[in-house]
């Protein structure tokens, strides 16, 4: 071997070996890890509803979680895309692929960003984590979250890549954060990550949704790999795979666009109840209520015992359903437990009992409303009504119940 050749290797295996220092310390990337799962887990906590134990609400806050920490997922992408093409000058100094540092650093921020979303799911979920219940819709929307926070890295890394300038990090998570929250409420809103309405308990996530979901966001982010794996290895053929992504990219958004924005069927759950005071029925998610309600319904079942209207049974409906009072059932709604939720559904109860059309309520009526309701009377008008026993009032209700029912009392029937 000549002296030449004995001197330039140990200089390209310096350099090579300085390559794969630069390449190592892609490792402390980890460190966002954290980060990025607790934002998730602040951004998904906000969007579940109040005291809801539910697995389609825990997929929609995981939705809701991308949507938020999306943009600082893209940021870091974007970081490391623009700081890896500035140091493409020494990578080129080793025997490799062009494509292989790109790819090296997309599995590293791929890899760490789904660990982050799923560490942030699985906070979300520790609630109803002990329930079961865990089914295909929840499956595809872990799927769906999990694919939608993979595309958000590959775009934001790609954006860096191609545009090394530090501006693209801003620009990147702007983008993110605009597709999250400002696409239309229609079929755009199915695509991920997804801006689903809130779902109503006594409603089941249908799995299609959440699978076309991932399927959308798993196409374009290969489609955008493998088109920019064509671009700079200058290989033709791998445009092929690049248009079968898209082909599917394209049949997932025509399945989102025929949903028409319906993500959820109808379901019957099994009723969890508080039988004492009085028969108090709810949805399994809100069962935490049973005790508050049945102590807030007491004094309004007590004070219709004797009468037509007398309680037997107060229970939750979907919120699709209108209010229904009789044969001693009353369906109320519950959307989360949000402070004052009991005094609500009471009050609900109240005005199915004793609510008038416009303009035939009278101060009389409110009266017996709020005396009903537990509540301070209103001042006026003056009758004898707030000044008689509890026993009087009960009394004078059960003789005058139809009056009430149909918003007929006047001054005469206090007299």
């Amino acid at each position: 071997m000549s002296d030449l050749a004995r001197a330039v290797r140990p200089a390209r295996i310096a350099r090579v070996a300085r390559v794969m220092r630069v390449d190592a310390r892609r490792w402390s990337l980890l460190v966002a890890l954290p980060v990025l799962a607790g934002l998730g887990a602040v951004a998904g906590w906000r969007a579940l509803p109040v005291g809801f134990h539910d697995w389609d609400g825990t997929v929609r806050a995981a939705e809701a979680s991308v949507r938020w920490a999306g943009p600082a997922a893209a940021a870091l992408a974007a970081w490391t895309g623009v700081r890896g093409r500035r140091l493409d000058y020494l990578r080129a100094l080793a025997a490799r692929s062009p494509a292989a540092a790109p790819l090296h650093d997309l599995a590293l921020l791929v890899a760490v960003a789904l660990l982050a979303h799923l560490a942030g799911w699985a906070l979300l979920a520790g609630p109803v984590l002990r329930e079961g219940g865990f089914g295909a819709a929840q499956a595809a929307g872990v799927a769906a979250g999990s694919t939608a926070t993979a595309l958000v890295v590959v775009a934001g890394y790609l954006a860096g890549r191609i545009w090394p300038h530090t501006l693209v990090v801003a620009a990147a998570a702007a983008a993110a954060w605009a597709w999250g929250a400002f696409r239309p409420s229609d079929a755009w809103a199915l695509l991920p990550p997804a801006r689903l309405a809130p779902v109503d308990p006594f409603e089941d996530l249908l799995p299609g949704v959440p699978a076309a979901q991932a399927g959308w966001a798993a196409g374009l982010a290969v489609a955008l790999v493998l088109g920019y794996t064509a671009w700079i290895t200058r290989r033709p053929r791998l445009l092929v795979p690049v248009g079968l992504a898209l082909g599917g990219v394209l049949g997932c958004t025509a399945w989102l666009e025929a949903a028409g924005g319906t993500v959820t069927a109808p379901s019957t759950p099994e009723y969890v109840c508080r039988e004492w005071p009085v028969s108090v029925c709810v949805h399994p998610a809100l069962r935490d209520a049973l005790p508050t309600l049945g102590a807030a319904v007491a004094p309004l079942a007590t004070r219709l015992a004797g009468t037509p209207g007398a309680i037997r049974r107060i229970e939750q409906i979907p919120g699709r359903e209108p209010m229904r009072v009789g044969r001693g059932v009353v369906g109320f709604h519950l959307a989360d437990l949000t402070p004052g939720y009991e005094r609500r559904a009471v009050r609900e109860i109240g005005a199915a009992l004793g609510g008038c059309a416009a303009g035939a309520s009278t101060g009389y009526q409110e009266q017996v409303v709020s005396w009903l309701l537990d509540e301070p009377m209103p001042a006026r008008p003056i009758t004898p009504f707030a000044h008689w026993a509890e026993s009087q009032r009960r009394e004078w209700f059960a003789r005058n119940y139809r009056f009430f029912r149909a918003c007929e009392l006047s001054r005469a029937h206090f007299m």
